[in-house]
């Protein structure tokens, strides 16, 4: 299922694109995909940040996770 979402933009920059050959819909498509992407990546990381918030602010100081993570991919490896 898709949607049409339509943009104004100046006469010669529409003439423009048609003369280069660039396929703006297609590159339009992409960019709000990777903004998208993005903002999931943000708004995952500060969910996460404010849950690490809340450990400290419960438990006290939080050690670096990276010794953790490197941990649990070594005994994967053995």
């Amino acid at each position: 299922m898709s949607d049409t979402i339509s943009i104004r933009v100046s006469k010669r920059l529409k003439e423009d694109l048609e003369r280069l050959g660039i396929d703006y819909a297609d590159l339009v498509r992409q960019y709000l995909e990777d903004v998208v992407r993005r903002e999931k990546k943000r708004a995952i990381l500060r969910e996460a940040d404010k849950i690490r918030e809340e450990l400290r602010a419960k438990y006290g100081v939080l050690s670096p996770s990276s010794p953790l993570v490197r941990e649990d991919r070594d005994e994967v490896d053995r």
